[in-house]
């Protein structure tokens, strides 16, 4: 817990009680552990009278920061809830390291499927996002507008999702235009993976549903359809 209540200046502004708390547990510890190193020998260190309570005392107040940092990672979940799907320790490093969007990319897979890492450019005091790659394959898919990743991690990730979502949109809406003018095995290998599956099952869609509404008419509606889709 000492990255986060030390080091995470975001921890320390939401528990400022816990974090003044934590830094007088980690000064007992190390005093404690210090009398260790002096006297060398375990049987000695051990039988000393105000050992046990000192540790006794030292977990206590570990499980009242404990507490308090449970809670407030619930309330990030909350914020954001794909944290759900990553470990304790894993959401403990990402805030711990939420200043610093470069180190959380790790995590990325964990959060979205597919999805390996972004593509950050430092600028300033916090980095661009420019993009996506994909962890299945080697694709890479740019954004429309290059994000900020500024404020909380649980605030810029939220960002993220809304870039991502428009720039698929975009692309999707790109890739149905060129259906009608594009060779169609050109058309899927060089669009984005996500927005040719997707207009490939609107048209498939349209095409089936259309047949339907033809047969009475169109004995040989479902043929037409199959050849379109082949």
């Amino acid at each position: 817990m000492e990255n986060l209540f030390i080091h995470s200046e975001e921890v320390k502004k939401e528990l400022p009680k816990e974090s003044e708390k934590f830094v007088q547990i980690d000064k007992e510890v190390k005093r404690i552990l210090a009398d260790c190193v002096v006297k060398e020998y375990a049987l000695v260190y051990c039988d000393q009278d105000w050992v046990y309570p000192a540790f006794d005392q030292v977990e206590k107040e570990l499980r009242v920061c404990e507490k308090a940092l449970n809670e407030f990672m619930d309330s990030k979940r909350a914020a954001f809830p794909r944290f759900h799907f990553v470990s304790p320790a894993d959401l403990l490093d990402i805030l711990s390291n939420g200043n610093a969007p470069a180190k959380i990319m790790v995590h990325m897979p964990k959060i979205f499927q597919a999805i390996e890492t972004l593509e950050i450019k430092e600028e300033g005091v916090r980095p661009c996002a420019l993009g996506m790659y994909t962890n299945v394959g080697v694709e890479f898919v740019p954004w429309n507008t290059p994000l900020k990743l500024m404020g909380k991690v649980e605030t810029y990730m939220q960002d993220v999702i809304d870039s991502m979502r428009a720039s698929l949109k975009e692309s999707a809406s790109d890739l149905f235009k060129q259906l009608a003018t594009k060779d169609k095995f050109e058309w899927i290998k060089d669009g984005v993976a996500q927005a040719v599956l997707l207009i490939n099952i609107l048209t498939w869609t349209v095409d089936v549903e259309t047949s339907f509404q033809k047969l009475e008419k169109e004995p040989h509606a479902m043929q037409k359809a199959e050849d379109h889709q082949v």
